[in-house]
């Protein structure tokens, strides 16, 4: 869509002049959540819809007709959900939190590559301190000197602006009382309840934890190749092993928040159900069987591997976030059950 003179008029002066009910389709882009916003009051249903590549002839005309087209038959199958209404203003406090916090992990990372440039060592957070960084910067050759010291002091200006950041997401965030709630989950804090909110936006979206899953990038799926082979003058489905997976198409800031949330658990929490069900699923298991003369027959092997063990702790926070949003309830830690498995 075409901005006219920076504003929304002419697209909601077009919308007026049309009869009838209107049915709107637009693709996910920088402005969609704008212009539902504007656009949304004037029409009768308004659908984001999040585009994929195909080959072939693309032109605006040609986009137009075929999401047209698809709005008309009901075959918007990759939809992206927008509301107007809901933490507006924490949506934007958290994407500024997220950028301001970006940009400081890589002003450290060019902070530290100019020392490993001069085969300096660099590891750990000593760097990042300013009497540490001008001791070690007495090594470096004049010029690089000088840019670590302005590296430096953009670090410190960017600290600043990310607890700023940080300061104003919370407040916001706290005006909510479903924020305090959800505090309460395991691994989940302040920081990570704020920037969930204004993605996950209303709990009822997902009717089980199963479709939550999916869109936090946790739900198992199989993959394969080669499925058919030529046997001699014919295709035959050949035996394959299928790969287990998660699912590509998913939020990836909510399944790094959950994945924090489970190293949290496990490394940084004290004694708790899921931190014992991790660490139950590492011990080794004894399979006994016995055999046909009646020996017994003992198969011993390791426990499940660590990254597997955490991905099955890792699914369980989303359950509970969802059951406490929908309930609205605090966390209670009497009705953990054994983490989910598929």
């Amino acid at each position: 869509m075409r901005s006219v003179g920076g504003s929304h008029r002419g697209a909601v002066g077009y919308l007026q002049q049309l009869s009838g009910r209107l049915h709107l389709c637009l693709e996910e882009s920088e402005w969609s959540q704008w212009l539902y916003e504007v656009l949304s009051p004037h029409v009768a249903e308004l659908v984001v819809y999040r585009g994929e590549w195909k080959p072939g002839q693309k032109s605006d005309a040609i986009d137009a007709h075929g999401l047209g087209e698809k709005l008309r038959t009901g075959r918007i199958d990759r939809p992206v959900y927008k509301d107007a209404r809901l933490f507006t203003a924490l949506r934007d406090r958290a994407r500024t939190y997220t950028m301001v916090t970006r940009d400081v992990a890589r002003v450290k990372s060019r902070l530290k590559s100019f020392f490993r440039s001069r085969g300096l060592p660099c590891t750990g957070e000593a760097v990042f301190r300013a009497e540490e960084r001008a001791k070690r910067a007495r090594a470096l050759p004049p010029a690089t000197r000088e840019v670590v010291e302005l590296l430096g002091r953009e670090l410190a200006q960017l600290e600043a602006l990310k607890a700023e950041a940080e300061k104003g997401m919370l407040r916001e965030s706290h005006r909510h009382r479903i924020a305090r709630l959800l505090e309460t989950a395991p691994g989940l804090g302040p920081i990570r309840v704020a920037q969930m909110l204004p993605i996950v936006v209303t709990p009822h979206r997902f009717r089980t934890k199963r479709q939550f899953w999916a869109y936090c990038g946790f739900a198992v799926v199989m993959r394969s190749s080669s499925d058919w082979v030529r046997d001699q003058d014919r295709w035959v489905r050949a035996r394959v092993m299928q790969t287990r997976g998660l699912n590509f198409n998913h939020n990836h800031l909510l399944k790094a928040i959950f994945k924090g949330a489970a190293t949290t658990v496990i490394a940084h929490s004290g004694a708790n159900p899921l931190r014992e069900g991790y660490d139950r699923q590492l011990e080794k298991r004894c399979a006994t069987s016995t055999t046909s003369s009646g020996k017994s027959n003992c198969r011993c092997s390791n426990g499940t591997k660590p990254n597997l063990a955490k991905l099955t702790v890792a699914r369980h926070p989303p359950g509970v976030v969802l059951a406490m949003w929908k309930k609205e309830t605090p966390y209670d830690p009497r009705r953990v059950h054994e983490p989910a498995r598929d």
